[in-house]
């Protein structure tokens, strides 16, 4: 029953995060043109890669065996991520309220992620090393959209910091 949220979890976190990009990093900050974002731009690459496999990978398989470390360890370096990303956007710039509130949800639905795959880890990780096959229907199509949207954002934030460095 728990595995049964995870779909429905990973597509808020999709779309609030998406939202939380194109409207606070891209129209209201403008971060991809600000020399001082640079590090900021730089630490969201590699959520969005996070993301991206995230989104591509639990929609389409169950991750048994070693590869339910890799998806801890995923996870792990999310927390880490978050962290870091927090510390260096409150050092840098004043976030605009709606940001703030938005980060709130974005880290409640990230926690509620953590609580469900938690419960799921531990019984792919008894099992044989294996990518089993599974599916979610049209959601699993959905999230693999977001997990694209994330990887091609990744390069474009890729490309952004290093152009922000060099000026």
């Amino acid at each position: 029953m728990t595995e049964a949220w995870l779909p429905w979890l990973l597509m808020l976190q999709g779309v609030l995060a998406g939202f939380d990009t194109l409207l606070n990093h891209e129209i209201i900050a403008r971060l991809p043109r600000k020399a001082e974002a640079r590090r900021e731009v730089g630490i969201h690459v590699y959520r969005e890669v996070i993301w991206a496999i995230l989104l591509l990978g639990l929609p389409w398989f169950a991750w048994h065996g070693a590869a339910a470390g890799f998806i801890a360890a995923l996870l792990a370096t999310e927390v880490c991520i978050t962290a870091w990303d927090e510390y260096v956007e409150n050092r840098t710039r004043v976030l605009p309220q709606n940001e703030r509130v938005l980060h709130v949800f974005l880290t409640v639905n990230f926690g509620a992620i953590l609580a469900t795959l938690g419960t799921v880890l531990p019984g792919w990780a008894a099992a044989p090393s294996q990518l089993l096959p599974t599916s979610y229907g049209w959601l699993s199509w959905l999230l693999s959209a977001f997990g694209l949207s994330s990887a091609a954002w990744s390069l474009r934030d890729l490309i952004a910091s290093r152009s922000l460095a060099r000026r």
